[in-house]
C-alpha cells in the first residue's frame, strides 16, 4: 500500500475508529444492566475524506442479576421489558458487533478497531465489562486507548456536550431522539468524522516533518 494513498490504516497507526455508544440501566459497569448497543464503521475516501459506513444496533436483554436505576429508565425512556423491543442476550448482540468490526478492520486492512464515542470511558467501560462477563475471547477493540468526542469537540469547537458540539459542527440533532443508542452513535460519529477532516482541512494531517514544527514551550532553554 502506497503511502501517498489516503487510508483509515495510515491515517490511525494501524487502528480502525468505531464508534460505539451504549444505553445503561446505571453508570456500574459491573452491576449495572447493558440496554442498547450500537456501533458505527466509518470509510475514507480516495480524497481522504471519512465518513460513516455501516450502522449495527441491538436492544439487549438485561444479563441475570443486573441493576436497574428507575432514574436511568427515565432518562433514556427505554422499557427493558416490552417485547416489542426485540432484544437479544448479551452475547448474541457483542457477537454481532464484533463480526460487523472484524470485518471493517479486514476490508480496510487495520490491525485492530479503536473505541470512539462521546465520554468514551463509559461506552468502553461497559462494552469491556460485557465481554468479560460472556467470557468472549476476540474482542476487536484495543484494551485500553480510545478516541473521546467530548474532548475532541471541547478542543475543536469549544463544546464537550454532544447536542451542542453537534449545533456548532452544524450537525442536526433532535433531543426527542437523543439516548437511542443508534441514534446517539450516529451522530457521534458524524462530529468524530466533521473533527478529523475539519483537521486534514486545515493543514493539520498530514503533519509536517519534525523539523518544520513550530517551536514549543519544551524547546525553551532552560526547560527539562
Amino acid at each position: 500500500m502506497s503511502d501517498n494513498r489516503p487510508s483509515l490504516a495510515l491515517r490511525f497507526r494501524g487502528y480502525l475508529p468505531v464508534v460505539v455508544d451504549v444505553e445503561t440501566g446505571g453508570f456500574n459497569a459491573h452491576t449495572d444492566a447493558l440496554l442498547e448497543i450500537a456501533a458505527v464503521t466509518l470509510e475514507m475516501d480516495h480524497e481522504g475524506i471519512l465518513r460513516p459506513a455501516q450502522r449495527v444496533h441491538y436492544h439487549v436483554d438485561p444479563f441475570e442479576g443486573a441493576n436497574i436505576d428507575q432514574a436511568a429508565l427515565d432518562f433514556t425512556g427505554i422499557d427493558p421489558w416490552n417485547p416489542l423491543r426485540g432484544a437479544v442476550p448479551e452475547e448474541m448482540a457483542l457477537r454481532g458487533v464484533f463480526e460487523a468490526v472484524r470485518k471493517a478492520v479486514k476490508q480496510n486492512h487495520c490491525k485492530r478497531a479503536i473505541l470512539v464515542g462521546h465520554n468514551a470511558f463509559f461506552d468502553h467501560d461497559f462494552l469491556k465489562a460485557a465481554v468479560v462477563r460472556n467470557d468472549l475471547k476476540r474482542d476487536p477493540f484495543h484494551p485500553f486507548s480510545c478516541f473521546d468526542t467530548a474532548s475532541l469537540a471541547g478542543l475543536a469547537l469549544g463544546q464537550t456536550v454532544l447536542a451542542r458540539a453537534c449545533e456548532m459542527a452544524g450537525i442536526p440533532f433532535s433531543q426527542s431522539q437523543a439516548h437511542s443508542a443508534l441514534y446517539d452513535a450516529t451522530r457521534t460519529a458524524e462530529l468524530f468524522c466533521t473533527i478529523v477532516n475539519r483537521w486534514r482541512d486545515l493543514g493539520g494531517w498530514p503533519p509536517p516533518p519534525a523539523s518544520e514544527m513550530p517551536p514549543t514551550l519544551a524547546s525553551k532553554s532552560g526547560d527539562f
